[in-house]
């Protein structure tokens, strides 16, 4: 997140398929960061309060690498496939957020776990999708550390629900998403410190925490870099 973390002058983006996967071709790329296994790096997000905790708990807490999958629907306007975690799960039970998990050692790569996920949470085959690249590391207070992977989704696609991960399945306007009037600004203590971070909430979807973070870093490396 950029200081001050939401500019009152952002206009909304000039969202269209064309000129979104345009624009994530030309500023995306498949280099892995160093970030992502090594805990001496602690992932920046430009809220001091948030980078803070993150620095805390990689004192606490092992690195554990993670991937996402961000996929972004080539309708005429372009949509986000999102999904409801399941309320069981260990963390970030019942939460909205993007397909993905830990990387296995049997991954070849982040992406090559981020498409693992996607097809094993929610059936997403792999013929449907063109990774496009990643975006920048992101840190959660669980200790994990996210390496979303953009990628271009064929309309068509049919899914399975693995209700042992989640428990639906929904798109989201990418319009919605990218318009920095929809970026809500929430705050919460942790440990004594004011730990602030996005929500965007979407008719009864409540999308805040690591995932409407890293949307929120989706505008600015498209919109704003």
């Amino acid at each position: 997140m950029n200081e001050p973390m939401l500019k009152k002058m952002e206009a909304a983006a000039p969202v269209n398929s064309t000129e979104f996967f345009a624009r994530s071709k030309a500023r995306l790329n498949f280099d892995v960061p160093p970030g992502l296994v090594d805990p001496n790096i602690v992932p920046r997000t430009g809220d001091a309060g948030n980078d803070r905790m993150l620095e805390i708990i990689a004192r606490e807490q092992p690195v554990r690498p993670a991937a996402v999958l961000i996929p972004v629907v080539d309708h005429r306007e372009p949509t986000v496939l999102l999904t409801q975690r399941s309320p069981h799960l260990s963390s970030h039970a019942g939460q909205i957020s993007f397909p993905g998990g830990k990387i296995d050692a049997t991954d070849a790569s982040p992406l090559d776990a981020a498409l693992r996920e996607a097809e094993e949470e929610v059936g997403l085959k792999r013929e449907f999708i063109e990774p496009i690249g990643y975006l920048d590391l992101y840190g959660t207070a669980f200790g994990f550390r996210i390496l979303p992977t953009v990628a271009r989704v064929k309309p068509g696609f049919e899914l399975t629900i693995n209700e042992g991960e989640v428990v639906d399945a929904f798109e989201v306007p990418l319009a919605f998403l990218m318009n920095p009037e929809n970026h809500q600004i929430h705050s919460k203590e942790f440990r004594g410190m004011e730990r602030s971070y996005y929500a965007m909430p979407f008719a009864e979807r409540y999308i805040w925490g690591a995932t409407a973070g890293i949307l929120r870093v989706l505008y600015e490396r498209i919109y704003l870099a």
